[in-house]
């Protein structure tokens, strides 16, 4: 079960290690706030192509099997970031980066709640959401920190990521299988993409998904944009600024996921919706006020409720889904984490050059909000009290 963590967590650096980056590459290869979003898009994009079309792939061949691909996919992502040339380059890593990271959740969450068992559900999916935040705190500090003390800032983390690559493709290996018949004749098959929500689970998973959403929508935020507000607000350019930034709001997330593991689920739920309105509600003062002290504030309580909202949401949905199809409902809620963490991104992108950067930000917050207080409602009313 350890082994499958670290796994989650090494996958998911992958996904925040370029934050830091991105003002250097916008330097490099001239490019805008557009093109910043799309390119972060692109990875979303990888993400939701994995988790439609091989969303249920773990299910039918096994959980290690399927994640050895995902590892592929990821190190030759990591080898066409280390040698960008232009932007292209860097729409092309990232949706492998996207793909790698599709295909390698849903099976690892799957498979950490299978080792866990049945009866230690709250534990497994507390494991899952602090080895994923604990992966996207170490991607942009490796970042951050290479950049700002060595050479080569655009291609060294990517070499140091390579070998970590590598030992925990190593450490998969005598890992243990949970599925129990899975298919060996490759014309068994089905890839066809579908949503997979049975009928009897339909309403209580709403109010999960939407808060899946919400919740990623403030990750994608940071990881991001936040280099962009911290040099227009702040006139902090550094690579370790955005990486700092960043790194507390993963880590504040790591652990208030360890120390609430015995929060019950709804109740984490609708204590995450309820931080996520003053947490973007700082977030958008700390850039009228050019406030580092404020975007502190609003980084921890962001941390906090996002640990929270996923973790409530995360282990509702391990909790609703029927064995034998727990890999395809985990991608089914994921999707609509990764369309949460990429959309948002895309839309303030957008109205940043239409409008500016505070006005797009202020719209951000606005739809956060709405959309927090929507899943809340939903939420209090369909997720059962036990």
């Amino acid at each position: 079960m350890i082994v499958a963590a670290l796994t989650l967590a090494v996958m998911f650096v992958a996904a925040t290690l370029p934050t830091p980056l991105y003002p250097l590459y916008r330097h490099a290869f001239g490019f805008g706030t557009i093109t910043l979003a799309l390119i972060y898009a692109s990875y979303v994009l990888g993400n939701l192509l994995a988790l439609l079309a091989f969303g249920r792939l773990s299910d039918q061949i096994g959980r290690r099997r399927a994640l050895f691909p995902a590892i592929g996919f990821a190190f030759v992502s990591t080898l066409v970031f280390a040698f960008a040339a232009n932007v292209a380059w860097l729409m092309v890593a990232r949706s492998l980066s996207g793909f790698a990271t599709g295909i390698a959740s849903g099976a690892l969450t799957a498979w950490i709640a299978e080792l866990m068992g049945p009866d230690r559900k709250s534990a497994a999916t507390s494991w899952a959401a602090a080895a994923n935040f604990i992966g996207l705190a170490v991607g942009p500090l490796l970042a951050g920190l290479l950049a700002q003390l060595a050479p080569w800032p655009l291609q060294l983390p990517y070499f140091v990521y390579l070998p970590v690559l590598l030992a925990i493709a190593l450490a998969l290996a005598p890992a243990r299988e949970t599925v129990s018949k899975p298919v060996r004749d490759v014309r068994q098959l089905s890839l066809r993409p579908r949503f997979g929500l049975p009928r009897e689970i339909r309403a209580p998973f709403v109010s999960p998904a939407v808060t899946g959403f919400a919740t990623f929508a403030l990750v994608g935020f940071y990881a991001a944009l936040i280099p962009n507000l911290l040099a227009q607000s702040m006139h902090l350019t550094a690579p370790i600024d955005a990486a700092g930034v960043v790194f507390v709001l993963f880590v504040v997330a790591a652990g208030a996921t360890a120390a609430t593991v015995h929060l019950p689920p709804r109740r984490a739920l609708l204590v995450g919706l309820g931080l996520l309105v003053p947490s973007v509600g700082a977030l958008l003062a700390a850039q009228l006020n050019s406030s580092l002290s404020v975007l502190l504030v609003a980084t921890v309580l962001g941390g906090v409720s996002a640990a929270l909202g996923y973790r409530g949401s995360l282990q509702i949905i391990n909790q609703i889904a029927p064995q034998d199809r727990r890999s395809e409902v985990v991608s089914t809620y994921l999707i609509a984490v990764y369309s949460g963490n990429a959309l948002p991104v895309i839309g303030v992108g957008l109205l940043s050059a239409a409008l500016g950067t505070v006005a797009a930000n202020a719209t951000f917050a606005g739809v956060i909000i709405v959309l927090g207080l929507l899943a809340w409602a939903v939420g209090y009313k369909y997720i059962p009290r036990r």
